[in-house]
């Protein structure tokens, strides 16, 4: 093993050393969601990023476009399956990891450069938070990349990488309006490095700005035209919080980020625990390079809390999580001395013993979930999907065109063979509404879950006004290895096309 270990460790080096390691990391992560997730299906996150994508646009109701623009892209290659979702998830998380690398490899070279990715593999960010592919999890590339393009442009000035750096902040936003923290750490950082007059004396920050902008002006005129605007959205669902409850969320926020990066923090403490005293003296002065990464790691921390308080709205430390990466790469680039390789050969080790056990153990979390279900109902929605389509083609030869509803329907939308298209009936506010008559005519249907009672009592209404809807129960259980799971009864509304009435 060690010598195998050392093989790879040099090949960093190489060339071949880093992709190797993400693409196993890919490849073994992705195997397990396979497995874990087989009497499951996706998360409701993923398929409205699906949803979203199937139409492309500068915006939506609840959120930027981003994550739909990545689907969208992803499904003119791969399939609209399961599989396809749980692999993007892991290239999206591998794609993260190389930018990083490409910032590591800036400030270190060989083994450090393996420990920096290594020690950011024992973070959930990468592997459980990457499963749920949404708004969130599409940040986890894009940060660094803007990250790495500010660094750039703020050592050179050059107005290549000061347009790449607005254009990746830019994109940032695109993917969720939380970046505007990261743009904050941009500015703070910059105000605060000792070579903030160099940079701000060239043209490099207007030319990122103006980049930036540009970028975003297809955006902004979508929110001025549309009607609609995720603002609206993001106020409703985390804002309206007193002064107190917004502190507290702010200290729960920096103390979730603590805890993310404690075994990290801790790991490599052990590693270089027989020379934590010239670690210390060494990180004075710290290389300009690493002040200017923590300095808008820090800043895109601090930030959010304030606005909280200010705003009276609630945080999340999942939000925060694409930018951790900084704190990682620093504490290990700023150290001035060779890492013995025993140390990094056990950091090696222990993460392919962990991976590989999670790996083994796949089929436990697939068992514990046939028995425990979702409580977004995961564990029914391809079952439910094909009883509906099931009842459909009794109705109609035609192919169901619309679904609206909530996360059952949406799901519906997915794994339906007819894909029909998802329309959501109700406004950011979630006021429910009745679907269109264009809707109800061309072909139209909808599910419920039994906790959903406000989807249930608009499924009652649509049932009583629909000419020719059919009103059903019908009761789907999982089985996995021979196994019964829990039961659960679905309400579901079919109106066939008019002229099949």
């Amino acid at each position: 093993m060690a010598s195998f270990i050392d093989t790879w460790l040099e090949g960093a080096e190489d060339g071949w050393g880093v992709p190797a390691l993400l693409a196993v990391f890919a490849t073994l992560w992705t195997t397990f969601l396979a497995i874990a997730y087989l009497n499951a299906d996706l998360h409701p996150d993923v398929i409205e990023a699906w949803t979203i994508g199937r139409t492309l646009d500068w915006g939506g109701a609840k959120h930027p476009p981003l994550m739909g623009w990545v689907t969208h892209v992803w499904t003119l290659v791969f399939p609209v399956s399961d599989w396809s979702f749980h692999l993007l998830a892991m290239v999206n998380s591998a794609l993260a990891l190389w930018i990083i690398d490409l910032t590591t490899r800036r400030f270190a070279k060989g083994d450090k450069r393996a420990i920096v990715l290594l020690l950011l593999m024992l973070l959930p960010v990468y592997q459980f938070q990457a499963q749920r592919f949404n708004a969130n999890s599409v940040l986890f590339a894009v940060w660094p990349l803007a990250i790495y393009c500010f660094l750039r442009s703020f050592e050179t000035r050059n107005a290549g990488w000061a347009a790449a750096a607005g254009l990746a902040a830019a994109l940032a936003i695109l993917g969720k309006y939380y970046s505007a923290f990261l743009i904050v750490g941009f500015i703070f950082a910059a105000i605060l490095h000792p070579a903030r007059r160099t940079y701000f004396t060239s043209a490099a920050p207007w030319i990122s700005a103006a980049a930036g902008l540009l970028l975003l002006a297809p955006h902004v005129h979508w929110m001025l035209t549309s009607g609609t605007s995720p603002f609206g959205y993001a106020l409703a669902a985390h804002g309206g919080l007193g002064a107190g409850r917004a502190l507290l969320s702010g200290v729960t926020f920096l103390l979730g980020l603590a805890a993310t990066l404690a075994l990290p923090g801790l790991v490599w403490a052990v590693m270089i625990r027989t020379r934590a005293g010239d670690y210390l003296r060494g990180l004075r002065p710290l290389d300009p390079g690493l002040l200017l990464l923590l300095l808008v790691a820090i800043g895109a921390i601090i930030a959010p809390p304030v606005v909280s308080l200010t705003l009276g709205s609630s945080l999340t430390a999942v939000w925060a999580s694409p930018g951790l990466f900084a704190f990682v790469l620093v504490a290990v680039c700023a150290a001035r001395f060779p890492v013995d390789r025993a140390e990094t050969r056990r950091l090696a080790a222990g993460i392919l013993v962990v991976t590989f056990a999670a790996v083994l153990l796949a089929p436990a979390h697939a068992y514990y979930r046939n028995g425990h279900p979702f409580r977004e109902g995961r564990n029914y929605y391809s079952r439910a999907a094909a009883e509906v389509m099931q009842r459909w083609r009794q109705v109609s030869s035609q192919p169901l065109k619309t679904v609206s509803g909530d996360k059952l329907a949406m799901a519906l939308a997915f794994y339906a063979p007819d894909h029909p298209a998802f329309v959501v009936p109700f406004n950011q506010q979630y006021v429910w509404q009745m679907p269109s008559e264009a809707a109800l005519r061309e072909g139209w249907a909808t599910m419920c879950l039994p906790d959903e009672e406000t989807c249930l009592l608009w499924l009652k209404q649509i049932a009583a006004t629909a000419p020719g809807a059919v009103a059903f129960d019908f009761v789907v259980q999982p089985r996995l290895w021979g196994t019964d799971g829990v039961p659960a009864r679905i309400t579901a509304l079919l109106v066939p096309p008019r002229a099949a009435n």
